[in-house]
């Protein structure tokens, strides 16, 4: 199978552990390369991390270029840019993609610029198909999409006249396949290119701080929006989620009101989430928040405009007042427990 026209991912890993986004990235890079009927490749690069090629191959991946070397352990820009550009030329993939962290951030506008290619940033899906510039047609590109003007519409983005095709991509957002053990991917190993020169900083003291809100792994959430009103309101919601063991969340308007931190914000510009059950407390509905929330089992909305569009996609609504409401769910759950 040949590497050329692939679409490839960068995998993510510090100190050996990969990011959760690129494992999501491999199945979405399954899904289109079964599309475009080329393969799936990854870039792997870091301390003795060819352990994880299993776990890469397993959610789709065909090929893994591989670099390994103890100075790779954490991600620092130029060694990774160096690498990661060599890959890119030598092999020659039409789709490259990379999670929207904050390494993801930094190396892809490196690679772009050196490469002199375009690059979306913060995707929040990712399609195949046709487009028409300038009376040239141009069949089987990515279409590249992700919110704009602050959430409020959404674009689609392509870059057709250059490759490879760029983006990063939202953590939560692409769904992970569930792995096959019987999958296997060639490794290609690659010597390590890097001389001293290229390490010209050095990591002296790293100081990690531990997640205190985990909405993507959270079964529950909670969520309140503007319709909570202030606060001290928010009360509210933290009394109903520690009832339902939930997390809270919160919609971008909440948070921009300063009702609670961005850690809990839910949706195309936060977090996007898939729980069992999403509770949305006096939140309208923007599309952004929509879109970020949407995937959930269940969802119960609380609002008191029956015509909120949340209602929409809510498969339970109550019309009422959170004040009324809320305390007589915590009632009523706490008499069945």
């Amino acid at each position: 199978m040949s590497a050329e026209n692939s679409v490839m991912v960068y995998i993510q890993q510090d100190a050996g552990n990969i990011a959760e986004v690129s494992l999501e990235l491999v199945s979405k890079a399954r899904e289109l390369a079964d599309q475009l009927g080329v393969s799936v490749s990854a870039a792997l690069f870091g301390e003795k991390v060819a352990c994880e090629v299993p776990r890469i191959a397993g959610l789709g991946a065909d090929r893994v270029y591989l670099v390994e070397d103890a100075k790779l352990r954490h991600y620092t820009p130029i060694p990774y840019s160096k690498l990661m550009i060599r890959v890119i030329k030598d092999y020659k993939p039409q789709i490259v993609l990379y999670g929207a962290t904050t390494g993801g951030r930094d190396l892809a506008p490196r690679v772009a610029s050196k490469l002199r290619v375009g690059l979306t940033a913060d995707c929040t899906d990712l399609k195949i198909g046709d487009h028409v510039q300038k009376e040239v047609e141009y069949r089987n590109i990515l279409y590249q999409i992700r919110p704009a003007f602050g959430g409020n519409i959404i674009a689609t983005i392509v870059c057709p006249e250059h490759k490879p095709q760029m983006a990063t991509v939202r953590e939560g957002v692409m769904r992970m396949n569930p792995a096959d053990p019987t999958r296997k991917a060639e490794i290609v190993r690659l010597p390590s290119p890097l001389g001293e020169g290229d390490f010209p900083t050095e990591i002296l003291e790293r100081v990690l701080e531990e997640k205190t809100v985990n909405l993507k792994g959270a079964a529950i959430i909670v969520s309140g929006g503007m319709g909570v009103g202030t606060r001290d309101n928010f009360s509210l919601i933290r009394d109903l989620a520690e009832v339902l063991g939930a997390e809270v969340g919160a919609s971008r308007a909440a948070v921009d009101a300063g009702l609670i931190g961005k850690e809990h914000q839910v949706g195309q510009t936060g977090t996007t989430v898939r729980p069992k059950l999403y509770i949305a407390c006096g939140i309208s509905g923007a599309i952004q928040h929509r879109a970020g929330m949407d995937g959930s089992a269940r969802i119960i909305a609380i609002n008191t405009d029956p015509e909120a569009p949340i209602f929409s996609i809510a498969q339970y609504g109550i019309v009422g007042d959170l004040g009324a409401v809320i305390p007589r769910m915590i009632k009523a759950y706490k008499a069945r427990v």
